[in-house]
């Protein structure tokens, strides 16, 4: 039995037969422990668990339509008899409800004012009961969002701020800002901005492109033939960077002599 132990175990090696060299692929490598993963950054996660709904952190960021947060993923919903109140908890990844979803109308740079689906304004009543019966909007509708160290509260017309009782009914009883009086204003208004937006259509292209869609846009075509300046280009380059790229193109589109704008 040890001289079975002292043979070296392995594959069967033929004679004449060469055997490829397994190839590691660096991708394939495990991590070692302690090594830092890639994690989604919790801006993100939030997102995702509120159903693609961010967070409002301040009141520049405000859209027109919004959706007020009160607790764990419970939102202010608005009731078909004109009553305000929570909502029941979402789900882990869902939004809110389209009656959770408010108009949001800026009344100035401090104040907005909020309507229901229903077509009616949130409105503060003289017990600090918080309703949506309003057809118009007044000073009793009209709410201050205050932002401060990344948390919100919403002033009323009482100088008191918005929370929800025992009953979940929605109310302004409350002069200073505790826990009970934080909400978060949520918005799925896409954020991403455009960055052509402030380029002309007619420049979103090369030069040469660029100066075709300017003689498209003011040539006559008396004899629907097209004519661009055969001049080099080179000086609309510099036109471009030293801010006169109109003048030039009209410099060049004038000496075609086929422009109606032109002289």
């Amino acid at each position: 039995m040890a001289d079975y132990a002292a043979v070296k175990g392995g594959k069967l090696k033929l004679k004449g037969l060469k055997l490829k060299k397994s190839k590691k692929h660096k991708s394939h490598k495990r991590k070692h422990d302690g090594e830092p993963v890639e994690q989604k950054s919790d801006h993100k996660l939030d997102i995702q668990k509120h159903g693609g709904w961010w967070e409002v952190k301040k009141f520049s960021e405000i859209p027109s339509n919004v959706a007020i947060e009160v607790g764990d993923n419970c939102y202010i919903t608005a009731l078909d008899n004109g009553g305000i109140a929570v909502g029941t908890p979402r789900d882990e990844g869902d939004g809110p409800d389209p009656a959770e979803i408010f108009t949001l109308i800026k009344v100035s740079e401090t104040k907005v004012a909020f309507k229901s689906g229903y077509g009616k304004y949130l409105s503060v009543e003289s017990d600090g009961k918080v309703v949506g019966r309003s057809e118009a909007m007044g000073p009793r509708e009209q709410f201050e969002p205050v932002f401060q160290d990344g948390k919100v509260a919403l002033n009323g017309c009482n100088n008191c701020f918005v929370s929800c009782d025992d009953e979940g009914d929605i109310e302004c009883v409350s002069r200073t800002a505790g826990r009970g009086e934080m909400v978060r204003l949520r918005s799925n208004a896409n954020t991403e901005r455009d960055p052509l937006e402030d380029i002309p259509k007619e420049e979103r292209g090369s030069l040469k492109s660029s100066e075709i869609n300017y003689v498209k846009k003011f040539q006559s075509f008396q004899d629907r033939r097209l004519r661009v300046s055969e001049v080099d280009k080179t000086q609309l380059k510099k036109a471009k960077k030293e801010g006169d790229f109109h003048e030039t193109l009209l410099d060049r589109r004038e000496k075609m002599k086929a422009d109606r704008y032109c002289k």
